[in-house]
């Protein structure tokens, strides 16, 4: 039951006008033409449907779409009509793809936030939870959440999170009782969960968590190298935390002989290519992939029902930094004031290869081992894995992002069809578990959303087929290149998007910053 509070701050929720956060430029309204409908009846005809559930392709179907749902699956054909009718002969249909780890807008990287949703959807991204969107005092979260709900911008549709005492008028968190407080008032402002950095005392994030459990706000956390002393993955868990999203927690978690980590003389956490150089020998204090420790680890993991969205694609970089800086998509893509900032720097985060060696990659390249055998391992076990690509940092541009994670899920070890799950029922399930619903996305059945990616190629044979770019190969009868794939068109709760329009938009929002400056 809500207490009087709680009402206080609904009503404070449903008055205010969302404000901005500072320097960031207002999503514009979704202009004529980008995005056709919503119709009354969308056919998707003649594709080869890959639905989520685990279950192997079929095809030919007819999909038939009435307003923002699925109305019926037509095996084999069909001579249903609809307003508008898309030609999926040849093509594959799955469901929209959930980023369970998104975040947009910053005015030193990418002032208008619609570059980063446009390449969402472009990428056949239906659906991202923001870690957050914004953030501060005027955190843009909830108006950008209100505004694609109604279909009224070009974005995914988006869930918000909150970090705590970030984005309310009372300061940091730093009691318990504040905490539950806080947790309250989120709820109350609309937000869907809370994103965690391992910045509290355990008390406090146990009250959180326990606060949050009870008013089915769901809870994800980054547990941050200050924290991780008192607070490993291990411990967070127990104390109730829903999701551990990147690596942080799992080695303090598997040490071997030791409490916490030895970081080397010198080491300074301020000091991103420390942080970072250092963070990937630490992979050598841990307990071996088998081993009693590990399996327990593993087993403890499942039990307890927690979520790994693991986003290894945010950190590839650092097993080969000279390929992550000329990835094939940014001179087309990419902003030229993103590429500033991913270049190394002293101030910018995530821009840390400021002396990057071959002996720091093949670190990295250590850690990733274990890293991935600790994600099989808990797959294979049944616990549940999803695809979340933390965008923005690290040369890691929105969606293009979001497909190289797809490709390292399949290179730690998941087959093609978990891919798919993790990147559609999975996510949505990490997102609906907390609120006690099933998901109204996430699979292609009668009676879901109509979040849809149409592509021109199977996924399950060539991922690459995801990417924007598509992928390049070689014609053996005619002996030319040719590029295949990429996304034809991505359907957002009934919305038919032209992924190839959508990147055009984005190449010129390119080409424009290139101009100005």
């Amino acid at each position: 039951m809500l207490t009087i509070r709680a009402i206080f701050y609904a009503i404070l929720a449903m008055l205010a006008v969302p404000a901005l956060a500072q320097g960031m430029e207002r999503v514009p309204d979704r202009p004529a033409g980008e995005g056709e409908g919503p119709f009354g009846t969308v056919l998707i005809k003649g594709a080869t449907m890959i639905d989520g559930t685990g279950a192997p392709p079929e095809g030919p179907v007819d999909i038939l779409v009435e307003g923002n749902r699925i109305a019926r699956i037509a095996r084999g054909g069909s001579n249903l009509t609809a307003d508008r009718v898309l030609d999926a002969t040849g093509m594959f249909v799955l469901p929209g793809f959930v980023d369970v780890h998104g975040h947009n807008g910053d005015p030193s990287k990418a002032p208008q936030p619609s570059y980063g949703f446009k390449l969402w959807l472009a990428h056949g991204v239906t659906s991202v939870r923001g870690v957050g969107f914004g953030g501060g005092p005027n955190d843009p979260s909830l108006d950008q959440k209100r505004r694609s709900a109604a279909n009224s911008i070009t974005a995914p549709r988006l869930f918000a999170y909150a970090v705590p005492g970030d984005i309310w008028p009372n300061g940091r968190v730093t009691s318990p009782e504040q905490g539950r407080e806080w947790t309250r008032w989120i709820k109350a402002q609309g937000y869907d969960g809370i994103k965690f950095f391992n910045n509290e005392d355990p008390a406090t994030l146990a009250a959180i968590l326990d606060e949050a459990d009870k008013l089915g706000l769901g809870s994800v956390a980054h547990l941050g190298q200050r924290g991780v002393g008192q607070v490993n993955a291990r411990k967070a868990v127990k104390l109730g935390l829903d999701g551990v999203t990147h690596f942080y927690g799992h080695m303090e978690s598997l040490l071997d002989g030791r409490q916490i980590p030895d970081y080397p003389p010198g080491y300074n956490y301020l000091d991103e290519q420390s942080r970072f150089a250092t963070v990937a020998r630490l992979e050598a204090q841990a307990v071996e992939p088998g081993s009693e420790k590990w399996d327990e680890y593993v087993d403890f993991l499942v039990e307890s029902g927690v979520t790994l969205s693991p986003t290894f694609n945010i950190y590839a970089a650092s097993r080969d930094v000279m390929r992550a800086r000329t990835l094939e998509w940014h001179e087309k893509y990419t902003l030229p004031s993103l590429m500033d900032f991913y270049e190394p720097s002293l101030t910018n985060h995530g821009s840390y290869y400021h002396d990057w060696t071959s002996e720091d990659e093949a670190a990295w390249k250590r850690f990733y081992a274990k890293w991935f055998a600790l994600t099989r391992d808990f797959k294979d076990k049944g616990g549940r894995v999803t695809a979340g690509s933390d965008p923005g940092y690290i040369y890691q541009t929105w969606g293009f992002a979001y497909i190289a994670e797809l490709e390292m899920l399949r290179e730690a070890g998941l087959t093609p069809m978990e891919v798919i799950q993790a990147a559609t029922i999975n996510g949505a399930r990490e997102l609906y578990d907390p609120k006690g619903e099933e998901p109204p996305f996430g699979i292609i059945r009668d009676g879901k959303l109509a979040d849809l990616v149409i592509v021109p190629g199977n996924p399950l044979d060539n991922l690459k087929v995801l990417y924007g770019t598509g992928h390049r190969r070689l014609n053996r009868e005619t002996n030319q290149l040719e590029v295949v794939g990429g996304v034809r068109w991505t359907i957002k709760d009934g919305i038919v998007y032209d992924a190839p329009a959508l990147l055009e938009s984005v190449a010129q929002m390119v080409e424009a910053q290139k101009e100005a400056n």
